[in-house]
């Protein structure tokens, strides 16, 4: 199994969701980065934040006020942590990203150890034009996977509503990740009861896509409330076998902890060998996508 360059077997992560304030660049870092020690604290080597953690996500034309280069994000981050981390620590979090001349809606992947480096950006594919949605308006589409190499696996970025569309995972599958992270920010939907329709849907999308690709789900939701639309919370880790690990309350504030062990990817593999199916055959079907004329 290869699981990247001097890659741990064995780790721990944090999920945190929190309520950003709006556009607050400053304070909001403030609180990533007090997060990011109490985490390292607990005895997390990762931590996953949630989609625009940094400015809040119903910003529409604000958007460009308040998106920040890559570098300014981790320069921002380096401030407030170069001398309050013990040891090396991967974060990953969503921002409005500039980038030459666009704005993006952007998932990072920072180490922060010796140096503060930036190991990945990924820029949201699918972007929401529905109900309340309007992402297509004020952000531009991303292009690329991110699929990558770290020193704790190889991991993939999608955010939100990229995995409810079942080819993203499923070409993070193929290209060789073992740990999907999704930072998300979900404004709660279809209430019943104790339960929200949105975040059922979640529930069965992470537990379906690791099931089927043996692969570690980690989804960081937003929570608190941002124009009287409130975000569902409820994130979670789901392992390569479906099995939810760790989930946090719906609409509070929580830091929860999870156990990735990354043979565990290797026997759910063996047991269910789909995706070796589907990597043996992905020529075939490209040919059966030329063929059907897309």
């Amino acid at each position: 199994m290869n699981v990247g360059l001097n890659s741990k077997m064995a780790f721990t992560a944090a999920i945190a969701q929190f309520s950003p304030e709006k556009a607050e660049l400053g304070k909001n870092l403030d609180r990533i980065a007090e997060i990011i020690v109490q985490a390292q604290q607990e005895g997390a080597e990762l931590v996953l934040f949630p989609e625009t953690i940094t400015s809040a996500y119903f910003l529409e034309g604000g958007v460009l006020e308040a998106a920040i280069t890559t570098t300014e994000l981790v320069a921002g981050l380096e401030r407030r942590l170069k001398s309050k981390l013990d040891k090396t620590i991967d974060v990953c979090l969503g921002f409005y990203q500039k980038k030459d001349g666009n704005l993006y809606n952007s998932a990072a992947y920072l180490e922060l150890g010796e140096t503060f480096i930036a190991k990945a950006v990924y820029q949201k594919f699918f972007l929401p034009t529905y109900g309340v949605f309007d992402e297509e308006r004020f952000v531009t589409r991303g292009k690329d996977l991110a699929v990558f190499d770290t020193r704790l696996g190889k991991m993939a970025i999608l955010i939100c509503e990229d995995v409810w569309h079942s080819v993203m995972p499923a070409l993070c599958a193929v290209s060789g990740a073992h740990v999907l992270l999704v930072p998300a920010a979900s404004p709660a939907r279809g209430f019943k009861g104790s339960t929200i329709d949105n975040h059922d849907r979640y529930t069965r999308l992470l537990r379906g896509i690791s099931e089927e690709h043996g692969v570690y789900c980690l989804n960081a939701q937003l929570c608190g409330f941002e124009g009287g639309k409130g975000f569902i919370g409820g994130s979670m880790s789901v392992d390569p076998y479906g099995k939810v690990t760790a989930s946090a309350p719906l609409a509070d504030d929580a830091l929860i902890l999870t156990q990735i062990d990354l043979e565990m990817v290797t026997v759910a593999r063996a047991q269910s060998p789909l995706i070796a199916d589907l990597q043996s055959v992905w020529e075939e079907v490209r040919c059966l996508i030329s063929r059907s004329g897309f």
